[in-house]
């Protein structure tokens, strides 16, 4: 049974045998070609030409929903393989949902009516869900539980961005997007947590793993949902000192998290330290917007960049190139120009979350093509991989 299921995965066109494959590569795609167009945008370029709701609404939807949909599709419709031993989607079903992904993402930018846009847009997220659902449900496997919440949760808050985009109401797009951020932000606490102490200690054959302090993951996931929920209520829009106090609790509880993993010769391995370095934005995040509530910082974009760009983007770039290797057959060692990718995409977080603030213009566009220089050289060196059958030669 196991060969006639082997066989049968193996005469599925590579493309499209895990989610991954198609999810990574067209979801870079997306980042690429986005935040440059962003900032032409901005700068004036397309004044003729508006995506529904207009530059900035597409511009808040595209990168969290899109570019991170993408992204949280093709790991968690892979892992879950892995998790579970359920088969992961493949084939013609995959297909569906990359089609259905793909649409979304045209509908919006082409200006098509705005009952195709919601259609397709609100459809993604919650069979990616579903998927989750079906793969973790029938093997009872409860710790994986909260990824398929955090899922539905995030299509709530995807309904709430396209029904403000509707009503042009800016302030339901920001509390939709910002909880959604954060929604990203306790998928990256809960698979962080797994991944990070887990390659670290593999990739340096050290002969135990960090093990978890109980309470702090279950203390640090609570204080996320709080967070969503602040958001998506919209109480989280202006400045109160409780959740000031709440995001720097958030922060500290994840720099001893950090602290905890963290192995003097993780400097040594690109494929750790650009994890390592990701998940270090994500806790300046937690500390920068404690600081904005309580009225000590007063950027609030200072916080959201370190968290969408710096954290949020950069451990998405150090997973895939990591997961892209692993999954295609390969040895972990990326390829010599992917290190100068995670380099060139940490100065892009730099100067667009630090840089913006002495010369806006030139580091904004500074920050844009070295984002679009990053991710071109995933494309360049990885999407062969995506493309090709594994090296190997087993599915997958």
């Amino acid at each position: 049974m196991q060969l006639m299921d082997r066989n049968k995965a193996l005469q599925i066109t590579p493309f499209l045998r895990l989610g991954f494959r198609p999810f990574f590569f067209l979801g870079t795609l997306l980042a690429l070609l986005a935040v440059p167009a962003w900032v032409m945008a901005l700068s004036g370029h397309f004044d003729g030409w508006q995506p529904v709701g207009g530059w900035l609404a597409w511009h808040r939807h595209e990168l969290l929903f899109g570019f991170g949909g993408a992204i949280v599709a093709g790991f968690l419709l892979t892992a879950v393989q892995t998790w579970t031993g359920v088969p992961g989607l493949s084939g013609n079903l995959l297909l569906g949902l990359v089609v259905v992904w793909v649409l979304a993402r045209l509908s919006w930018l082409l200006g098509l009516p705005v009952g195709w846009v919601v259609l397709f847009n609100a459809l993604f997220m919650p069979l990616v869900a579903l998927q989750m659902a079906r793969s973790v449900w029938p093997v009872r496997q409860v710790r994986n539980y909260p990824l398929v919440l955090v899922l539905m949760v995030l299509s709530l808050l995807e309904l709430l961005v396209l029904y403000g985009v509707l009503q042009g109401d800016d302030g339901l797009q920001r509390q939709g997007v910002l909880g959604g951020l954060w929604s990203i932000g306790a998928l990256m606490s809960i698979i962080g947590g797994r991944v990070i102490p887990f390659f670290t200690q593999r990739g340096l054959l050290r002969p135990t793993m960090v093990a978890p302090i109980a309470w702090l993951e279950q203390a640090l996931l609570l204080g996320t949902l709080v967070i969503v929920l602040s958001f998506a209520s919209g109480w989280a829009l202006e400045r109160n000192g409780f959740l000031g106090i709440i995001f720097l609790a958030m922060a500290a509880g994840h720099g001893v998290r950090m602290g905890r993993w963290h192995d003097a010769g993780l400097w040594r391995v690109p494929l750790l330290w650009s994890l390592h370095i990701a998940y270090g934005w994500f806790v300046l995040a937690f500390m920068a917007s404690g600081l904005w509530y309580l009225g000590w910082l007063d950027n609030f974009s200072f916080a959201v960049h370190a968290l969408t760009v710096g954290g949020m983007s950069g451990l998405i770039l150090a997973m895939i190139a990591r997961v892209t290797l692993g999954h295609t057959g390969r040895m972990l060692n990326p390829p010599k120009a992917m290190i100068w990718g995670f380099v060139i995409f940490n100065l892009s977080a730099l100067f667009r979350v630090f840089g913006v603030e002495l010369a806006y213009s030139f580091f904004l566009w500074l920050a844009a093509l070295c984002w679009a220089l990053s991710l071109l050289i995933y494309l360049l060196k990885y999407g062969p991989m995506l493309w090709q059958a594994r090296v190997d030669g087993a599915p997958g």
